[in-house]
């Protein structure tokens, strides 16, 4: 089981489904049920992932009333993109020298579009 914070979130991003859930809470809060609504899969197992997530503190929940919205916290992802930079430069050159690094997509995708 990962224990450090940087294996905690990138153990968090590497699923389809919860990358898909974060991409939905970039655009505000939502409670558990809307988050859901997308999947087909049951509602303990969009919990698990959120309390995968919640683990990796890219997701905060509040107590609202008789809801329980939860919010994305982007204050892990800087962790993960300050050590992504060890690798690539401006330039998009890799470690390894000039042509070695990573082709830089002209436009990012996401996984799941909800």
């Amino acid at each position: 089981m990962a224990t450090d914070e940087l294996s905690r979130i990138m153990a968090a991003l590497a699923d389809p489904t919860r990358r898909a859930i974060l991409s939905r809470l970039a655009r505000g809060e939502a409670t558990v049920t809307e988050l859901a609504a997308p999947f087909a899969m049951t509602m303990p197992a969009v919990s698990r992932h959120l309390r995968v997530l919640e683990r990796a503190g890219l997701v905060r929940r509040r107590q609202d009333a008789q809801r329980r919205p939860c919010r994305l916290d982007t204050t892990p992802l800087w962790t993960a993109v300050s050590w992504l930079r060890e690798f690539v430069t401006e330039s998009g050159e890799g470690a390894g020298g000039p042509g070695d690094g990573p082709v830089r997509p002209a436009e990012a995708t996401p996984d799941v579009i909800l």
